[in-house]
């Protein structure tokens, strides 16, 4: 069975709203690359799906302006096999290789989950949000940069988990930066 990992990435005071958090630096654009690598489809709903396309396909077009790093993960992301995105208000989606599911978010990621292939990738708040709730997530991917966010999402603040999650810690890396990646597999 595939893993579902949810990736996100957090300021020191549990803000995930990407104004907040900044710009990725070398070492945690790095560490993502090896993320979206190691998946072969992506999990999201319209919001996260817009913020990353057409962004980083645009980026792996017409690479000339950008940093070695972001196109590399641009690269990475647009060789992903299958895009999924959950969503009631969008039609359609760009490129071929997204599919819009209006509905059966657990049905739909169970079903996955049952696919041969590579690690299943999320990441925004939503729709992983929903995804914790029903108990879908195996592994846990928390980057948290070394500042304070003070406003924006939070993480888990739309949902009530109907239990407690125990979590085993896999690994921590620890960048120049001060950013700590920490990785928690489901127990």
């Amino acid at each position: 069975m595939r893993n579902l990992i949810y990736s996100i990435n957090l300021t020191i005071d549990g803000c995930c709203d990407h104004m907040q958090v900044g710009p990725p630096h070398d070492d945690l654009f790095d560490y993502s690359i090896h993320l979206v690598q190691d998946a072969d489809a992506l999990v999201y709903g319209r919001k996260t799906y817009q913020l990353m396309v057409p962004y980083w396909p645009n980026i792996a077009k017409n690479p000339a302006s950008e940093e070695k790093t972001a196109i590399e993960f641009a690269q990475a992301f647009t060789a992903i096999k299958k895009i999924i995105v959950f969503s009631k208000t969008l039609d359609k989606a760009e490129g071929k290789n997204t599919v819009i599911a209006h509905a059966g978010l657990k049905d739909e990621i169970l079903k996955l989950k049952q696919e041969q292939g590579k690690s299943i990738l999320t990441g925004g708040v939503d729709i992983p949000s929903q995804l914790i709730q029903l108990g879908l997530v195996d592994e846990y991917r928390f980057a948290i940069l070394p500042v304070f966010g003070g406003k924006g999402k939070r993480l888990l603040e739309s949902i009530i988990l109907q239990e407690k999650s125990k979590l085993e810690l896999v690994e921590v890396k620890t960048f120049k930066s001060g950013t700590v990646a920490l990785h928690y597999r489901k127990q």
